[in-house]
C-alpha cells in the first residue's frame, strides 16, 4: 500500500520513489543534485536503479532536500519513520547560530573588537565544548554574540591586526562546525567548513588552513567525495610540513589530518591503506608528551586507540575493532563528546556482532556520559529503534528508557 501518496512500494523501487517524490516537488534533477553533493547524473543513475539506492545517510540528505517527512516514504518498508528519528531534531539553538553566520548588517561604526579578548573567549568556548555532557546547548549560548563579534572584528580592523583577527575567525568557524554537524542543516556544515578555509587561507597561516581542511575533509568523506577529500587533505599536510618542528601543535594537527585519511579509505573498504595512514598518525602521536591533547580535533596518544576501533568498524571487522577498545579505557579521553562518541562506536562492533546486550549497554554509558552526542548520532540512533524492536531479554523497559531520554518516541 502506498503511503502519504507515494507509489505502492510493492511495485516500485526506491528510486522511482525518490523521483516521484522530486517530480512532486517540482524539482529538477540538477537542482536535487546540488542539494546532496551529488551530480545530476548521479541522481538519474539511482532514479532509474543503475546505480544501488543509497545508504541511510544519503537517503536522509535525499529526504531533507525534497521535503519527504517519513523515510518509509522512500525506502517503501510500509512503516512511517519518521526522517528526524533518525537525523535528530534541530537544536533550540541553531536558528540563532545561522542567523549570526548570515547576519550581512554588522555595524561598523561602533569600537572594533578587542582581537585579543576575543582570541581567550574562544579558547574558553572550546574548553566549555569538549568538558560539558550538553555541549551543543553550551555552544549555542556562546556562538552567536561569538561570530557576529569575530565577523566584525574581521570587517572593521586594519593592518597587521586584521590577520589575527582571520585567525581568530576562522578558529571560530572552526567551533561552529562543531555545534553544525550531525543536525539536519548540512548547508550550513559546508558554509562554515568553507569559511574556515577561506579566513585561513587569507591569514596565511599554515596551522589554521590545516584545520580548516581537517573540517573540509569529513564534509567530503560523508557525502561519499573520497578523491577530493584525499586531495583536500593532501594540500593541508603539505601546509604543514615545512613546521612539524615548530611545535606540538603542528605535529598534532598534521597526524590528526592522516587519521582522516585512514577514515576515508576505510569509509571505502581498502583495509591496507586505511591501516597504513592509521599507522602514520599513531607514529606521531607517541612522539607527543604523554598529557598532550589537540583542542580542534582531540589528536592525542590515548585517542589513537579510538581511532582504531572506528577503522575496524568502517572496514566492518568487528573482531579488530573490539581488540583495539580493549586497549583503552574511556576515561582517559579528555573530551566528553569524544569519550562518549567512542562508546557509540564500540558499540557499532558488537551490533556487528549481533550482541545486543552489549550494544545496549555502552549506549546507555555514552548517553550518561554526553547526552547531546548520542542525541544527535546516526548510528546511535538506528541501533536504538532496531534494539527497540527487538529488545534484548530482559532489558525492554530499559530500552525504552534509554529511547526516551535520546528523544525517540515510542
Amino acid at each position: 500500500m502506498a503511503t502519504s501518496g507515494f507509489p505502492d512500494p510493492a511495485h516500485t523501487t526506491i528510486g522511482q520513489r525518490i523521483k516521484w517524490a522530486r517530480d512532486r516537488a517540482g524539482m529538477s534533477r540538477p537542482v536535487l543534485a546540488g542539494l546532496v553533493d551529488r551530480s545530476a547524473e548521479w541522481v538519474k543513475a539511482v532514479e532509474n536503479g543503475r546505480l544501488q539506492a543509497p545508504r541511510l545517510p544519503m537517503l536522509l540528505r535525499i529526504a531533507h532536500a525534497l521535503g519527504v517527512q517519513d523515510l518509509a516514504d522512500l525506502t517503501g518498508n510500509g512503516h512511517a519513520v519518521p526522517v528526524s528519528v533518525f537525523a535528530g531534531e534541530k537544536h533550540v539553538a541553531l536558528a540563532a547560530v545561522q542567523a549570526a553566520l548570515t547576519d550581512y548588517h554588522l555595524t561598523s561604526d561602533a569600537r572594533p573588537p578587542n582581537v585579543a579578548h576575543l582570541a581567550v573567549r574562544l579558547d574558553q568556548a572550546w574548553q566549555v565544548r569538549h568538558a560539558s555532557p550538553d555541549h551543543r546547548t553550551q555552544l549555542g549560548l556562546l556562538l552567536p554574540d561569538l561570530i557576529r563579534d569575530a565577523q566584525r572584528a574581521v570587517r572593521v580592523i586594519r593592518g597587521e591586526e586584521r590577520r589575527d583577527a582571520r585567525r581568530v575567525l576562522a578558529g571560530v568557524y572552526r567551533l561552529a562546525d562543531f555545534f553544525c554537524a550531525y543536525q539536519p542543516a548540512a548547508e550550513l556544515v559546508w558554509l562554515v567548513a568553507d569559511r574556515a578555509m577561506n579566513e585561513a587561507l587569507e591569514a596565511d597561516d599554515p596551522l589554521a588552513i590545516a584545520g580548516g581542511v581537517w573540517a573540509k575533509v569529513q564534509a567530503l568523506r560523508d557525502v561519499g567525495r573520497w578523491d577530493e577529500a584525499l586531495d583536500v587533505a593532501a594540500f593541508g599536510t603539505r601546509e604543514l610540513e615545512p613546521y612539524l618542528d615548530s611545535g606540538d601543535d603542528w605535529r598534532g594537527m598534521w597526524g590528526a589530518l592522516k587519521v582522516e585519511v585512514a577514515y576515508v579509505h576505510a569509509r571505502r573498504g581498502r583495509h591496507g591503506e586505511a591501516w597504513e595512514a592509521w599507522e602514520l598518525a599513531d607514529r606521531i602521536a607517541q612522539e607527543l608528551p604523554t598529557g598532550y591533547r589537540h583542542t580542534q580535533s582531540s589528536f592525542s596518544r590515548p585517542v589513537m586507540a579510538a581511532h582504531a576501533t572506528t577503522l575496524g568498524v568502517e572496514l566492518r571487522r568487528p573482531a579488530e575493532a573490539l581488540r583495539a577498545a580493549d586497549q583503552i579505557e574511556p576515561e582517559t579521553i579528555v573530551s566528553v563528546p569524544r569519550r562518549a562518541r567512542h562508546l557509540i562506536e564500540v558499540a557499532r562492533a558488537h551490533d556487528q556482532r549481533g550482541e545486543q546486550h552489549a550494544v545496549w549497554a555502552l549506549l546507555n554509558h555514552s548517553e550518561r556520559t554526553a547526552s547531546e552526542t548520542i542525541k544527535y548520532n546516526g548510528f546511535a540512533r538506528e541501533m536504538l529503534i532496531n534494539l527497540r524492536s527487538k529488545p534484548p531479554a530482559g532489558l525492554r523497559q530499559d530500552v525504552l528508557d534509554l529511547c526516551e531520554r535520546v528523544g525517540i518516541a515510542a
